[in-house]
């Protein structure tokens, strides 16, 4: 599979030396305070970006988004019938309270993620035993092939961290991990500070992606909420903070030109998604799914968000072309449509009641409430009302698990290595798709382990995604955050890290 570089297009020198004394505190401006710092129960950037400095999983992705080992000592022995997996661990992986890792952590947290996370779920109908079959070794056996399990063990939200087993509350009570920064102090809408866990044993290995070395040069890392993304654009170019993540595209001359800061820039990074609530209310009729999808232009949509080509692209593949799994399967007729009369065709058949679509944004991503605002005049163009709620992000994604308070979310995602990672697809996540028609092609996609093949299933995984419309891609963009002049090290990812961070002297 090709996939794109986890390190973009940056216009930051990442040319430096390793050998730097230890210590400073770094400060993070995020986009708002993460709902949870549990990342087995959220699938929000936010928490994973925060979470994976403290929890680790058995396995993570590198530069090039190939799995590759973390706690587990190397990939996993796989049998020939693609149904058992024989897992080594790492040995000396110490938890922040002190106790070592072994296979009874490894096989209660996995059990604990078949429970709670949302990719979890999605893999348990799959899994037939978890065992502990020696201190450091942990076997997975499947009912049938499964082709994502350790993407799936690999990724940072929903995700399969490792927890000592008699720490395994949902929810979770006690902030304990293996990851090279351990939680300090936690003040909510204040910041939560991170501290250098001196017992921490790093991957071996030149630093590759998220894998690798992870070194701990800061002493601390803050993570400070900053909502609004105009104040995060001050603050990058005051160098109030170390890091900025998430401004506006039309800040990036006015950053470039700042003395304090410069801009970060991930191309592509991924795509804004407007979530249909498939399950529930007005919205789990497929003729009135439609009918939205049939009403909006995205072409307007995203020149709102965006401003300039350098920072987008009209793309209605669900993968950019750098992806072996782009695909224009499906896309015609059902993209860019803008077609207020087809739109008005299909609420007549759906027997619209006329009750207000109730569209969830945050201006915390500036770019969500843009295209919010564009989207919102398509609907009533084509015989919609709408309810446009626009609430803080922690809000959003606490409104987001309750069917009952919404019909479309806005948000976005990277471009992630396995489409089976991308989280609408589970059926118990927010959206709730689950027709017939979706389990045969993503059970075919899932099941099979031929890459070639899956590529095809996944041309027909997204004929179904444009035709029952559970989502609807925007298009795809860049991010762009800011990092201080003095800081060295940064390496431009979809989930900012800050092992491997240093201050310049």
């Amino acid at each position: 599979m090709v996939g794109t570089a986890l390190i973009g297009a940056a216009t930051l020198n990442l040319s430096y030396s390793y050998a730097q004394e230890k210590g400073g505190i770094i400060n993070v401006a995020t986009i708002g305070e993460p709902p949870t710092l549990d990342p087995m129960v959220s699938t929000a950037d936010l928490v994973g970006i925060v979470s994976q400095h403290i929890f680790e999983t058995l396995y993570t992705f590198d530069k090039s988004w190939k799995t590759t080992p973390l706690l587990a000592a190397a990939l996993p022995e796989i049998s020939a019938d693609g149904k058992v997996y024989t897992i080594k661990l790492r040995d000396g992986v110490k938890f922040h309270n002190g106790s070592a890792m072994t296979s009874k952590d490894v096989a209660a947290s996995l059990d604990r993620w078949t429970k709670v996370a949302s990719r979890g779920k999605q893999t348990a109908t799959m899994i037939k035993s978890i065992e502990a079959t020696d201190p450091l070794t942990v076997t997975i056996t499947l009912s049938d092939p499964y082709a994502p399990l350790v993407s799936l063990l690999a990724f940072n939200n929903s995700a399969a961290i490792i927890l000592p087993a008699d720490n395994q509350a949902e929810p979770m009570t006690d902030i304990i991990g293996t990851g090279p920064y351990k939680l300090k102090e936690r003040k909510a809408d204040q910041y939560i500070q991170l501290e250098r866990f001196a017992d921490y044993t790093s991957p071996a290995g030149e630093s590759d992606g998220y894998g690798g070395a992870r070194h701990q040069y800061v002493d601390e890392i803050r993570f400070v909420p900053v909502p609004d993304a105009n104040t995060r654009v001050e603050a990058a170019i005051s160098g109030q903070y170390d890091y900025v993540d998430s401004i506006p595209v039309e800040s990036f001359e006015r950053v470039k030109t700042s003395t304090a800061s410069e801009p970060v820039m991930l191309k592509p990074f991924g795509w804004p998604v407007f979530v249909l609530n498939s399950g529930h209310g007005m919205t789990k009729s497929k003729e009135l799914r439609q009918a939205i999808q049939q009403s909006l232009g995205q072409e307007d949509m995203m020149a709102a968000a965006f401003g300039s080509q350098e920072f987008y692209a009209l793309n209605g593949s669900l993968y950019p072309d750098s992806f072996a799994w782009a695909t224009d399967a499906g896309v015609e007729g059902h993209y860019n449509v803008a077609n207020p009369e087809k739109a008005g065709e299909l609420i007549k058949a759906a027997n619209y009641n006329g009750d207000p679509v109730r569209i969830l944004t945050s201006r915390q991503y500036e770019f969500h409430y843009k295209m919010a605002q564009v989207a919102a005049e398509y609907l009533k163009a084509a015989g919609f009302k709408v309810d446009l709620q626009v609430v803080d992000w922690a809000t959003l994604t606490q409104r987001r698990g309750d069917p009952s308070l919404w019909d479309i979310y806005i948000t976005h995602s990277p471009f992630l290595p396995e489409p089976s990672l991308i989280g609408m697809m589970s059926t118990s996540a927010p959206g709730n798709w689950d027709t017939p028609a979706r389990g045969k092609v993503v059970n075919a996609f899932n099941t099979e382990s031929d890459p070639e093949k899956r590529i095809k299933l996944w041309a027909d995984v997204q004929k179904v995604v444009m035709d029952e419309v559970p989502f609807i891609k925007i298009g795809d963009f860049n991010a762009v955050a800011a990092k201080s002049q003095k800081l060295e090290g940064v390496e431009p990812a979809p989930w900012p890290y800050f092992w491997n961070v240093s201050l310049k002297k």
